[in-house]
């Protein structure tokens, strides 16, 4: 809360209102330009116009990111950015998130319910709108575990809403409109892969806002920002290996592979800040260890930087992540080479207890050997340590140069105090070191030091999203059981059947429950006379819901119907016997387009929501254990045989 009022203060806050407003016209500007470019880019069909289209918003769209930025900046305020110790943390890289348009289903699911489901379309009004509300808020979701929490919300939620909604054969008829976080060129599909994959890629998105958020000179903030690393790592991962043929850039195997490695680097940073953070670096094999992780951030970053400049993924990824990538990548190896130099030159030479174990840690510690003496010897020479250790800030302080001449050449990032503070601050310490470990006698020739053998204690995991930690119900419950009623399921309408009960009782057998089967029809008895089959599902009692109803909840009802009888009602799913040859091939029409789920996203599906088939198996494997204990009583003792009623 702030404390009185400080007239300064008063016109700092009116600047800031100004700069808001201001920036708040320009997005509304840019909005509109959008607006305008997606319609031509929609329009037209000649190949050149829709490039320059897509050219054209690409910009619009990183103007639109930069703006949006420049807002959150004013928004928190200063201090939020600027952490209170001495070290200051490199900038990581966050993601922007996918935006998406907002989705009007009332129509489309009330006709679905109603044409496939047989039940008043308007009775769900209340269930659809829940679901519209809940795909609104994950829109914008709040930059912390709560917004991460509503992300998978959404995601689970699809799980049911895809078995509900989406027969093999047939589309809803909606569109999913997604934007590219990279370019901001927009795609449209109606497989609900797309909307899946969107909102995975959002997880894994928020996850590197997170990690980018977090105050990395303490050791918590540095542990929360490894795990939103190996977390966003884990869900790019998982999404470039169960989805496939993303009509956007940003979803594609080639950037998917780009944006893994791109996360397992910072993580790799983290973990070096951390050995920075923890290790009292003033012995030999401390700092050698240092030299060792420094070099492994260089690797990955190397890495990251042949990933980005790849020829179909270059042309996408802005220019201030690959310059920065490869800034950092320069800078690592510098450092390196600078705290090797260290090791060497502020280090007490071994004793005759340390040197077996400092020799061990050395001869592992270059790609090649030094040239020059043997190790034992170099190790206990102060002089021929200095000479080394020059040979290695030399290396370094070349490094260092490079990397401040790349982060020159990107516009962005020149802006970027932060960075240019950490590389001269590099710079300088190399250059320092170097004059004073320099003397004026020296007339050898500083020699090429080897680079550094990387090496890392603490390997970044790739950590996969646990969907099962957010919880979520079937909002659409009240259409019964998934194994009978989903999308792929097709069963004739309900038949309504008054059912007498004959002095042996109604002359069915029942199994399962949720919803109750009819295993088997005595013929001739009360249940054939009344047009029961074998393979009937029992929906409702006397006008009370079943669908749900477990087994010994509709014998009750059955047992109270007095004279008059009961009402039942049935439903009989279709294709029970085998599919015709014209289905199949309508089957492998219908999966051969859009967005392709591999058959590791099914698989989870096909456990829950069997073909009515294999219910029926599940049923009779259920029945075999309950041969014996009938459910409820029999009205007449039927011996010993199945549950028969």
């Amino acid at each position: 809360s702030q404390q009185g009022c400080d007239p300064f203060a008063q016109t700092q806050r009116s600047k800031l209102q100004h700069r808001r407003a201001r920036i708040n016209q320009q997005i509304n500007k840019e909005m509109r330009m959008r607006a305008g470019a997606e319609n031509l880019f929609r329009a037209t069909s000649n190949h050149k116009v829709k490039e320059t289209v897509a050219l054209e918003l690409s910009y619009v769209n990183s103007n639109l990111q930069l703006l949006k930025e420049e807002l959150e900046e004013l928004n928190s305020s200063v201090d939020v950015y600027q952490n209170d110790s001495e070290s200051i943390s490199v900038p990581m890289i966050p993601l922007g998130l996918k935006e998406t348009k907002e989705l009007d289903l009332l129509a489309p699911l009330k006709d679905l319910i109603s044409e496939h489901y047989g039940e008043e379309g308007t009775l769900f009004e209340k269930e659809i709108k829940e679901f519209m509300e809940l795909r609104q808020a994950m829109r914008t979701p709040s930059r912390n575990e709560a917004g991460l929490e509503l992300l998978m919300e959404y995601y689970n939620q699809l799980y049911f809403f895809d078995s509900r909604f989406f027969p093999p054969t047939k589309s809803l008829g909606v569109f999913f409109h997604w934007y590219d976080s990279l370019t901001g060129v927009p795609s449209h599909q109606r497989a609900l892969a797309f909307e899946k994959g969107s909102v995975l890629f959002n997880i894994g998105a928020l996850h590197t806002q997170i990690g980018a958020r977090q105050d990395r000179a303490s050791l918590p903030g540095l542990n929360q920002a490894i795990d939103a690393f190996q977390k966003a790592a884990g869900a790019f991962n998982y999404l470039k290996e169960n989805f496939s043929n993303a009509p956007s850039l940003d979803m594609s195997a080639a950037s998917l592979n780009m944006l893994v490695r791109l996360m397992v680097a910072q993580v790799q940073e983290c973990v070096f800040e951390k050995m920075t953070l923890l290790r009292a670096q003033h012995d030999f094999l401390a700092r050698l260890q240092l030299a060792q992780e420094a070099a492994r951030v260089e690797d990955v970053y190397s890495l990251v930087h042949q990933t980005m400049t790849q020829a179909h993924v270059k042309d996408y990824v802005p220019f201030s992540w690959i310059t920065m990538v490869h800034v950092k990548s320069e800078h690592f190896k510098a450092l390196s080479h600078y705290f090797a130099a260290i090791a060497l030159c502020d280090c007490p030479v071994a004793s005759d207890a340390e040197l077996p174990e400092h020799e061990k840690a050395f001869i592992q510690f270059h790609i090649t050997m030094p040239e020059g003496p043997s190790l034992h010897v170099l190790l206990q020479d102060p002089e021929e340590r200095r000479k080394l250790g020059k040979a290695h800030l030399k290396k370094a302080i070349m490094k260092h140069e490079e990397a401040m001449r790349i982060h020159g050449l990107c516009k962005i990032l020149r802006k970027m105090d932060i960075l240019q503070e950490v590389l001269s601050f590099a710079h300088k310490r190399s250059l320092s070191k170097y004059s004073e470990i320099d003397h004026e006698e020296d007339f050898f020739e500083t020699g090429d030091a080897p680079d550094i053998h990387p090496k890392t204690h603490q390997k970044p995991e790739i950590k996969p999203p646990n969907f099962s930690q957010v919880k979520v119900t079937d909002l659409f419950h009240r259409l019964g059981p998934l194994s009978v009623f989903s999308a792929k399921n097709k069963w004739y309408p309900a038949r309504r059947v008054h059912l007498m009960r004959g002095e042996n009782g109604f002359g069915f057998t029942l199994r399962g429950d949720s919803p109750v089967l009819i295993a088997g029809v005595i013929p001739g008895g009360c249940a054939a006379e009344a047009g029961l089959k074998e393979g009937d599902y029992i929906i409702s009692v006397n006008g009370k819901d079943c669908k749900w109803s477990k087994h010994a909840e509709v014998v009750q009802l059955l047992k109270s119907a007095g004279k008059e009888g009961v009402e039942i009602s049935v439903i009989t799913l279709q294709g029970s016997e085998a599919p015709k040859a014209a289905d199949k091939k309508a089957a492998a029409m219908s999966s051969g387009s859009g967005m392709l789920k591999s058959n590791k996203e099914n698989s989870r599906k096909s456990l829950m929501n069997s073909k009515s088939a294999s219910t029926l198996l599940v049923w009779s494997k259920k029945s075999k254990r309950s041969k014996k204990s009938t459910y409820g009583v029999p009205f007449t003792a039927v011996g010993d045989n199945e549950a028969m009623y």
